[in-house]
C-alpha cells in the first residue's frame, strides 16, 4: 500500500496547499491512503468543520488533531457526526466528543487503523498515558491481520517521547510519525521489526515564520519578554511536509519510507 501523511495544516497558506496539491499528488503518486494532521487550518488554532470538509475534499481520508482539538467550538459537534475526523485517544478522562482510533477504508478494499496520541512531556495539560491508550488499540488490530496497515500519529512537544512512542509500537504500526513542533525531523527510518518512523512530519505551513506565525510577535516576545499582539499565521507560499510510506499487505510491515517536502521554500523531497 502506498500512503501520504501530512504535518499539521497551518492556517490559510497550508490549506490552500493541501487543497491546490494533495489531488495531484495523489494521482501522480499513485496513492491508497492519505492522513492530513489538520489541528492547527483555521487561523493557527484548532480546526473547524468548514475548513475539516474542505480537507477532506482535497483528498484526505483522515484527519487528525491534537492538543487544539476544540479551539474551534463547532469542532465539539462536527466530530461527533464525521468519523473521519480524529482527536487524540487520551484528550480528557470520561465521556469526550468524537473518538481517538479509527478503521478505514483504503483502495482496494484494504483496512488501515488511524490512532492518535498526546504526549505527557512539556505539555500544559498531564494527559492521560498515552503507551497503554495506544496498546490496547493495537492489540485489538493486529498488523497483517485485521489490518493491513496501521498509523500512530504521536502528537507532543518532546523527540524523546515521540522516538520511545516509535520503538513501543516497533512490529505493530506500519508507521509512527509525530506532528505538533511545525519541523521536519531529519531521521526518517524502518525500525528493526518494520514500524516506519519519523519524528516529526513538519508543518503545512509558510517556513518563512516562527513555527508558522508570522514572525513579528514571536520575536518581540522572545526580544523583550512582553506581547502586543495575537499570533497570526504567516500567509506567504506553504510547504507540503510530511512522509510517503509503501507496506506490505501481508504483514504490515513498512518497506519504504521517504520524507515529503514539497512547494515553498524548503528543498524539495519526496518519492521518485
Amino acid at each position: 500500500m502506498k500512503m501520504l501523511f501530512l504535518g499539521d495544516v497551518m492556517g490559510r497558506a497550508g490549506r490552500a496547499a493541501v487543497s491546490e496539491n494533495l489531488p495531484r499528488l495523489r494521482d501522480e503518486w499513485r496513492l491508497d491512503f492519505v492522513v492530513v494532521n489538520g489541528e492547527n487550518a483555521s487561523n493557527g488554532m484548532g480546526l473547524s468543520g468548514v475548513h475539516a470538509k474542505l480537507l477532506l475534499e482535497a483528498g484526505a481520508d483522515v484527519v487528525t488533531l491534537g492538543d487544539h482539538a476544540f479551539d474551534q467550538k463547532d469542532m465539539m459537534q462536527f466530530i461527533q457526526t464525521e468519523p473521519r475526523i480524529l482527536r487524540p485517544i487520551n484528550y480528557a478522562h470520561g465521556d469526550v466528543p468524537g473518538r481517538g482510533h479509527g478503521v478505514y477504508e483504503a483502495r482496494g478494499g484494504r483496512k488501515v487503523l488511524v490512532a492518535q496520541t498526546l504526549g505527557q512531556v512539556f505539555m500544559k495539560r498531564p494527559y492521560d498515558d498515552p503507551f497503554s491508550a495506544i496498546d490496547g488499540v493495537l492489540r485489538k488490530y493486529p498488523r497483517g491481520g485485521m489490518v493491513q496497515a496501521a498509523i500512530v500519529d504521536m502528537h507532543c512537544e518532546a523527540t524523546s517521547e515521540k522516538m520511545g512512542m516509535g520503538h513501543f509500537c516497533d512490529g505493530r504500526a506500519s508507521l509512527v510519525v509525530g506532528t505538533h513542533t511545525h519541523v521536519p525531523t531529519a531521521d526518517t527510518q524502518i525500525l528493526p521489526q518494520g514500524t516506519a518512523f519519523q519524528s516529526d512530519a513538519g508543518m503545512c505551513g509558510d517556513y518563512n515564520s516562527v513555527i508558522g506565525m508570522e514572525k513579528t510577535e514571536p520575536m518581540r516576545r522572545f526580544v523583550t519578554g512582553m506581547p502586543k499582539a495575537r499570533f497570526t499565521p504567516a500567509l506567504g507560499e506553504a510547504t507540503l511536509s510530511g512522509v510517503y510510506v509503501e507496506t506490505d499487505d501481508r504483514t504490515g510491515a513498512a518497506t519504504r519510507i521517504e520524507m515529503v517536502r514539497q512547494g515553498g521554500r524548503l528543498a524539495q523531497a519526496g518519492p521518485l
